[in-house]
């Protein structure tokens, strides 16, 4: 019994031929969000892939990641530093602040 089944490759999409690299562009136009797969590796590692085929070859193409890993309550931490060291509002906070700016007057200027 004959089967003629594709080769089966992974392989990185960098290091592809540049005709095939412009083949997967033309394939998914829109990006490979949509398309993207999750394959675990052995040890306990995983990267990410499309599938991508030609007559003779099933590629499964490796596509480089970059993971957002931060922690978003650490997003304010980078912005603003420590809650202790964010000042002014012991500054508003005296009467001498409200004296200031209430002279009796109802006119705002604008």
């Amino acid at each position: 019994m004959v089967t003629n089944a594709k080769k089966r490759l992974v392989v990185s999409f960098n290091n592809l031929p540049a005709e095939l690299q412009e083949a997967i562009k033309v394939a998914y136009p829109a990006g490979f969000a949509d398309v993207m797969i999750r394959v675990p590796k052995p040890n306990g590692e995983f990267f990410f892939a499309v599938p991508f085929e030609t007559e003779e070859i099933s590629y499964l193409v490796k596509i480089d990641v970059k993971i957002d890993d931060t922690n978003p309550d650490d997003d304010d931490k980078d912005i603003f530093g420590d809650e202790e060291d964010i000042g002014g509002s012991d500054e508003l906070s005296g009467s001498d602040a409200v004296d200031e700016i209430s002279d009796g007057s109802t006119d705002f200027d604008m």
